[in-house]
């Protein structure tokens, strides 16, 4: 199941983008949650209320609790997501150009992927990346990281040392290919995040 998270919100932060997640997640029980991007920031809010088995942090790393990640992302993310054209409304909302959304989230998708893809793109409140993190104390739950060794939103040299402090150890799954391998690779996702659900 795959919530969509109310990112075009101007008033939404985490603690809402969290409330969806468990609204979506009900009463189910032996949960495993898959937060990708800057949707990983939400998973621990989600895992700190309700019992959940594991949590993976896709195309992302662990942080929280603390400040809010804003001052953060220079170092977080690649130079050319930095650089990339973007756009503003009056609300503060953020959508990056077609052709940089292209290239940096889809550049190893098939075209037909990478349109319909980039087609649905809504714009990013800045909420969730100005605000502290609502957690107090991060959540006693097993976690994994997966990141993509093509990715072209994440500082690599950042992203892989992270998450190696953040597993205390432990070594992060890497997989082959961009910021969306969801769409670009699904069937060797699928087989790393099965892996992952069984550990």
């Amino acid at each position: 199941m795959v919530p969509d998270l109310p990112c075009d919100e101007a008033a939404a932060g985490l603690v809402e983008y969290a409330s969806v997640i468990e609204d979506a997640i009900g009463d189910r029980d032996d949960v495993v949650l898959v937060g990708h991007s800057l949707g990983s920031l939400s998973i621990p809010l989600v895992a700190s209320h309700r019992p959940v088995r594991r949590m993976v942090f896709l195309c992302s790393v662990p942080s929280g609790p603390g400040p809010a990640i804003e001052g953060q992302m220079s170092e977080m993310v690649s130079p050319a997501f930095l650089a990339a054209p973007r756009f503003h409304d009056e609300q503060g909302r953020e959508v990056l150009s077609n052709r940089a959304s292209r290239q940096l989230f889809f550049d190893d998708c098939s075209e037909a992927d990478a349109n319909w893809a980039v087609s649905m793109l809504r714009p990013q409140s800045p909420r969730p990346l100005v605000e502290p993190s609502p957690l107090t104390e991060w959540p006693d739950v097993e976690q994994g990281v997966v990141l993509g060794t093509d990715d072209r939103v994440l500082n690599q040299t950042w992203a892989i040392a992270a998450a190696r402090a953040r597993l205390a150890g432990s070594e992060p799954v890497l997989l082959p290919g961009s910021h969306s391998p969801f769409l670009s690779r699904p069937a060797a996702l699928a087989d790393i995040l099965a892996a992952e659900a069984r550990r």
